[in-house]
């Protein structure tokens, strides 16, 4: 019988093919991700409700996890005959959206009600405003409330390393934010840029990744998404919103970049996605993205997790209509203070453009000024001894002829110490950049082409993503970051030079290189006018 969740005159229309549905159940991990990816199941509703309880009953979970039978038991005890209408909705839910799909009143009450007893039973979910779409979406596919009550309830106790599915404290959520804005800052360079240089803050945009996906997306895309987001967790997600960043640049017009709204552009683009690209092409964009393993990306977000400890973020600080207040972002994102940053080489939108290409969990913090050639002179050994100690660090250069380049470099000047000087060191987030006369930046070539590698298990807590030593690469070059001598710094290397600056801080030279696969930042051959070295302050 068709489900009285479901307002069937909303669904899209399918092509009903009989299925053969025990299939499912003798299929290999490897085989389903295929499938799902293809929307073997969207073809048949009966087949994706199958594949859905299927799928989330082999997720291993907790010890103790709350199913169907346990619901049905606090149902009866929380509403009685009481209307759900009484009892409020968990405050975890922090004023989201409420996205109802094609649900009839009745499923939006259901929604309601599995909502208020995942509350009851999971104390410990302190902010999740992805939730409610999630519950909504399988309630479509669900025999009724209680297995889809299971189901979410498997999906929030997953309890398999690296693998989360829904965020469930605003640490977390605020984490897996700052992740998709270091990976949209990695794989979406044209449209973060695009973002950075036109909004008060580009984590505000960022913020909201997952409402693009579950609650702008119209139901038949979403759903196609949870398809594959069942059984490959929420790197998938990053993967989709990705994509749909990409294309979004493709479609801004010159005329738009004149009086850009992100924000509402960003939404109005997702609501008509149709307009732009279809859902097969989407998957397909998505999966051709070559990110990281699942591992890695987890590393991310716990150094993320970190760093918004560190600045004391670890609760939300709102009003109850917000979905996401804007009022605690605007103490830590915009970090570049744009009234109060003062450098002789560059403004401050040029910085907060700079500052949005560094990893978040430095980003937060606010730039210092650790050394100048106009305050503390034209010598190597005052840049090292002012340097030292502080990690990570921005290089500013101003050349005689007014061109501005510059690197981020992840590692401490002191580290040439440990190698006697002769050998470089550094990690995989160190880049360079051009700001004048255009901006842009260089990154390690093995973030554009993770493919160029065989990863080895790292050791330690670093991801190889972080660090360089768990990586078999195929030539040192490719992993000279920075160095330091008593002749001078150089930064990058493999067939020439990223930057060299000699001992006076003086001379110059600028090459194609192979760490960065950049192109001369500025004249080849340049006297530096004016240099400087930004840190971060922490405290």
């Amino acid at each position: 019988p068709a489900s009285p969740f479901v307002d069937w005159d909303k669904m899209p229309e399918l092509d009903h093919q009989s299925s053969a549905h025990s299939q499912i159940l003798t299929k290999t991990s490897k085989e389903l991700k295929k499938l799902a990816r293809e929307g073997h199941w969207a073809t048949n509703h009966a087949l994706r409700a199958q594949a859905y309880h299927q799928i989330i009953q082999h997720i291993p979970c907790r010890v103790v996890t709350p199913d169907a039978l346990v619901y049905r038991d606090v149902a009866i005890r929380l509403f009685g005959k009481q209307s759900v209408s009484s009892h409020p909705l968990p405050e975890f839910l922090g004023g989201c959206i409420m996205p109802t799909y094609c649900l009839t009143m009745e499923g939006i009450t259901a929604v309601k009600k599995i909502l208020i007893c995942l509350g009851n039973l999971f104390p410990d979910i302190t902010y999740s405003p992805n939730l409610p779409s999630i519950v909504a979406l399988l309630l479509h596919y669900s025999e009724d409330e209680a297995q889809c009550f299971e189901n979410v309830s498997r999906l929030i106790s997953c309890s398999d390393s690296h693998t989360s599915y829904i965020d469930q404290s605003f640490l977390a959520h605020e984490a897996s934010c700052m992740t998709f804005s270091d990976l949209a800052n990695k794989h979406c360079p044209a449209a973060h840029r695009l973002i950075a240089s036109t909004s008060e803050s580009d984590f505000e945009i960022y913020s909201e990744w997952l409402v693009w996906i579950f609650g702008d997306l119209p139901f038949d895309y979403a759903i196609r998404v949870l398809d594959v987001y069942f059984l490959e967790g929420q790197k998938v997600l990053y993967r989709i919103a990705l994509a749909l960043l990409r294309q979004y640049r493709l479609s801004v017009t010159a005329r738009e970049l004149e009086v850009i709204n992100a924000r509402g552009n960003l939404k109005a683009f997702m609501q008509n996605i149709r307009e732009h690209m279809t859902i097969d092409k989407l998957l397909e964009k998505a999966f051709g993205i070559r990110l990281f393993s699942r591992k890695e990306i987890w590393l991310l977000q716990m150094a993320n997790r970190k760093a918004l400890v560190e600045k004391g973020i670890t609760v939300v600080q709102r009003s109850s209509s917000e979905i996401f207040p804007p009022s605690h972002r605007q103490s830590f994102h915009l970090a570049v203070d744009m009234l109060n940053f003062s450098s002789a080489i560059v403004t401050a939108q040029e910085m907060r453009i700079v500052w949005s290409w560094i990893p978040e969990r430095f980003s937060l913090f606010p730039p210092v000024l650790l050394f100048s050639t106009s305050e503390n002179g034209y010598s190597l050994q005052r840049f090292y001894s002012c340097c030292e100690g502080y990690e990570p660090t921005v290089l500013l250069i101003k050349t005689t002829e007014g061109e501005v380049c510059g690197a981020f470099l992840s590692s401490d000047w002191n580290e040439r110490k440990k190698s006697g000087g002769m050998t470089s060191f550094g990690t995989g987030e160190c880049f360079v950049f051009s700001v004048c006369p255009e901006m842009e930046k260089y990154e390690w070539v093995f973030i554009k082409k993770p493919e160029l590698t065989k990863a080895v298990p790292a050791k330690g807590h670093l991801s190889p993503f972080l660090a360089t030593r768990h990586f078999l690469l195929p030539s040192k070059t490719a992993s000279m970051f920075m160095s330091g001598t008593q002749e001078g710094i150089i930064i990058g290397g493999g067939g020439g030079q990223a930057l060299y600056i000699d001992a006076d801080l003086y001379y110059g030279r600028t090459e194609h290189c192979e760490t960065f696969d950049n192109p001369p930042l500025c004249q080849e051959n340049f006297q530096v006018q004016l240099l400087e070295v930004w840190g971060f302050q922490k405290a």
